[in-house]
């Protein structure tokens, strides 16, 4: 990986695939929508216990969450 590539986050992916709003999804993890909105548009940088939630909730490892610019086919 380059050392300048970004990492983009898919949780918004993930959300549309299991039809969930930012505010269900913020809901069932203990979290404001806000934080959710925040977090999809890369404005906060989560604490990987917050990211692990997320994961957990939609089934995939947290390495799925995130992609670099290259790899964000999902």
């Amino acid at each position: 990986m380059r050392h300048d590539a970004r990492l983009e986050n898919i949780i918004r992916v993930y959300r549309a695939k299991h039809q969930m709003s930012q505010k269900e999804l913020a809901d069932k993890i203990g979290v404001r929508r806000e934080t959710i909105s925040h977090l999809e548009q890369g404005k906060y940088n989560p604490s990987y216990l917050l990211v692990k939630a997320i994961a957990d909730l939609f089934n995939v490892t947290v390495d799925d969450l995130f992609k670099t610019e290259g790899d964000l086919n999902v």
